[in-house]
């Protein structure tokens, strides 16, 4: 039998999750739970969904998993907090590792992981707890991603590199290898790393500008 777990989340994000776990995983999703003020219809995705304050009443944790499917609000903190809540409710919390995913003998998944298709996380690398790793990524040999850490698509991270708990890695940013991020940094979409960051850093690449010539003054497109 397939183990029975709830989801924290009414969003996109849960929305996903329901999918990944019923597609790919031994777990079974029987509802979903958001917070009493969130919480405005009686089911979401055709299952239950209950106030947070009243979860183990309707789902105790003794007979269900719990797992917290929310983004990298308020630098991943919001999601820290829901599994603190869940643990102190005595929740186990699962974790989702795509089977199309590419992971090496040695590697242990931790609490409340999310790890899409196509991520390869090479040898010796390590993956703290309630990590979510979005499609794509490349996590390089030694390189180690602590806690409560939420990296976006294809991503490469180099050899030996730290990034720091409660960190956010936007898409297609390169940290080269051995940099050390600090704490709840935000690296924005295409950041090119080169060296180590301090806690709380910011590095945010300007985007691409747009051209002051229309698209019908184009000729050769």
């Amino acid at each position: 039998m397939k183990q029975q777990i709830v989801i924290f989340g009414n969003g996109e994000i849960a929305e996903l999750a329901d999918f990944y776990f019923a597609q790919d995983s031994a777990c079974e999703v029987a509802g979903f739970t958001v917070d009493q003020a969130y919480c405005n219809a009686d089911s979401f995705r055709g299952r239950p969904l209950v106030p947070f304050e009243q979860v183990a009443e309707r789902f105790p944790p003794e007979r269900f998993g719990l797992f917290v499917s929310i983004g990298y609000n308020k630098v991943n903190a919001l999601r820290l907090a829901k599994v603190e809540a869940a643990r102190a409710m005595g929740y186990r919390l699962v974790s989702y590792l795509s089977s199309r995913a590419t992971v090496f003998d040695g590697f242990e998944l931790k609490d409340n992981c999310f790890i899409l298709e196509d991520n390869t996380i090479q040898p010796f690398a390590r993956v703290g707890a309630n990590v979510t790793l979005w499609s794509g990524n490349h996590i390089g040999h030694h390189s180690t991603i602590e806690d409560d850490v939420f990296i976006a698509s294809h991503a490469v991270i180099s050899g030996g590199v730290v990034i720091g708990q409660g960190s956010f890695v936007g898409v297609n940013v390169t940290i080269r290898d051995r940099v050390r991020i600090g704490r709840q940094c935000v690296l924005g979409a295409g950041a090119l790393v080169l060296e180590d960051q301090p806690d709380f850093a910011v590095v945010a690449p300007r985007g691409t500008e747009r051209s002051g010539v229309p698209s019908t003054r184009l000729r050769k497109i």
